[in-house]
């Protein structure tokens, strides 16, 4: 891993994802209509938006159309196989030159709206949106009975050997 912030930002991003959605494979359809208030949904429905989400962000960013995924009902397996491919999408992207100020036009294909915002602000948008909706994922997990993954940025740094910890010498 590079030195670059937004490198370890969306690395932690994807990899965080895909940890959620492991967490839910061996889930049950029953449960993974577990709802809890507060949140935005069904976990499956969640899981799917966060995904599916990330991938529009990139089309919009990009207007490459292998991220214009549009099937609301993919399974986890699927929405795995996604969140992998847009790890890949936003390695590619953020390794450009970047500028932050720079407007973005996004426009909603089936209803005509349209949103200008700049590349710095829908960055951080993406990676504010699937926090949200992991911890959310994680929440209905505990009612579940099912300890969530662990998925901060520390545990990303713990996982991929850039962070060290030690306890002191009792």
């Amino acid at each position: 891993m590079s030195s670059s912030l937004l490198e370890a930002a969306f690395t932690h991003h994807v990899w965080a994802t895909l940890r959620v959605i492991d967490a839910c494979l061996d889930l049950s359809i029953e449960d993974l209509k577990t709802s809890v208030p507060g949140t935005r949904g069904p976990m499956l429905e969640t899981v799917r938006h966060v995904v599916l989400s990330d991938a529009f962000d990139l089309f919009t960013l990009t207007g490459d159309r292998a991220f214009d995924v549009d099937d609301e009902h993919v399974s986890l397996a699927e929405a795995r196989v996604v969140m992998e491919r847009n790890g890949s999408g936003w390695a590619e992207y953020i390794s450009r030159p970047l500028d932050p100020d720079e407007m973005v036009h996004e426009v909603d294909e089936t209803d005509g709206y349209q949103r200008w915002a700049p590349v710095g602000f829908r960055i951080a948008g993406a990676l504010n949106h699937g926090t949200d909706h992991r911890s959310q994922v994680c929440t209905a997990l505990t009612t579940l009975g099912v300890e969530p993954p662990q998925i901060d940025v520390m545990d990303f740094g713990l996982d991929a050997g850039r962070i060290v910890e030690k306890m002191p010498d009792a």
